[in-house]
C-alpha cells in the first residue's frame, strides 16, 4: 500500500485536546468561591486603614410590620426593663411592702393608744384672788369649770348645759349664761329660766386645800333637782 492510501492520523490528534477542556470545565466554575476576602488580607486592610469595620446595626421591626428582628429586643437598648424583669421587681416589692407593713403593725401593737385627759382636781389660786359678786372665767378653757364668788364663800359651776352638753357663755353685762346652741339660760346661781334646758347647772366640789388654795374637783358634781346643793362640798364657806 502506498503511502497516499495510508489513513491520516490527524483526526486522533484532533480529539485528543477534548478531556483536558473537559477538566478545566470545574476550575471556572469554582473562580467564584475564590473571591471571598481571606482573613489575612481583611487583618491587612484595617492594619492599613487604621479603622476597624463598623458592626452592622440591628434592625428593629417597625409596629404593624411582619419583619423579623435580626437581635432580640434586649441587645438593642432600647427597653430599659424586659418583661420578665418586670414580674420579677414588682414581685419583690410587693413582698418588701407587705413584710413592711406587718412589721410596723406589730410595732403599733405594742404602743397601745392611750386617751391622756387632764387630771378633774387641779388649784384655783387662792381666795383673795376672787372679786365678791364676781364670776371667773379662768377655768373654763382647761377645765370647763367657773368660779363664782359670793359675800359668805365659793362654788363652781361645771360649763355644760343640760340640754344637749354644749358650753354656755357668760354674759356679764346680763349677768347670766346663756348657751349658745339653743338658747337656755341659766341665772348667776347656776338654775335655769329660759330656754329648752330641763334642769339647772351642775355645781362641783370645791374645798381649801392645806397651801391655803381653792382644790376644786370636777369628777364629783352636785345636781339641784336631787338637793345636793346643799352638800358641805358643793360649797366652800369663806367670809
Amino acid at each position: 500500500m502506498s503511502e497516499e492510501t495510508k489513513p491520516s492520523p490527524a483526526p486522533e490528534e484532533a480529539q485528543a485536546p477534548a478531556p483536558a477542556a473537559e477538566q478545566a470545565a470545574p476550575k471556572v466554575a469554582a473562580a467564584p468561591a475564590a473571591e471571598k476576602p481571606a482573613p489575612k488580607a481583611a487583618a491587612a486592610s484595617v492594619a492599613a486603614t487604621g479603622e476597624a469595620a463598623a458592626p452592622p446595626k440591628p434592625t428593629v421591626a417597625k409596629p404593624g410590620s411582619k419583619q423579623t428582628l435580626t437581635k432580640p429586643i434586649a441587645e438593642t437598648g432600647n427597653l430599659w426593663m424586659t418583661r420578665r424583669n418586670f414580674l420579677s421587681r414588682a414581685g419583690w416589692v410587693a413582698f418588701f411592702s407587705f413584710v413592711g407593713t406587718m412589721l410596723l403593725g406589730s410595732l403599733r401593737f405594742m404602743f397601745p393608744r392611750v386617751l391622756f385627759e387632764p387630771s378633774t382636781v387641779f388649784k384655783a389660786g387662792f381666795p383673795g384672788d376672787y372679786p365678791a359678786g364676781a364670776v371667773s372665767t379662768k377655768w373654763v378653757k382647761d377645765y370647763r369649770t367657773w368660779i363664782v364668788r359670793t359675800d359668805i364663800g365659793f362654788y363652781a359651776i361645771f360649763a355644760q348645759c343640760t340640754h344637749l352638753g354644749c358650753t354656755p357663755r357668760w354674759l356679764e353685762a346680763e349677768s347670766k349664761f346663756k348657751c349658745p346652741c339653743h338658747g337656755s339660760g341659766f341665772t348667776m346661781e347656776a338654775v335655769n329660766f329660759e330656754g329648752p334646758a330641763p334642769r339647772p347647772l351642775e355645781r362641783v366640789q370645791i374645798a381649801l386645800a392645806e397651801d391655803g388654795q381653792i382644790l376644786v374637783d370636777t369628777s364629783v358634781r352636785f345636781r339641784e333637782e336631787l338637793g345636793q346643793w346643799s352638800n358641805a362640798s358643793a360649797f366652800l364657806n369663806y367670809a
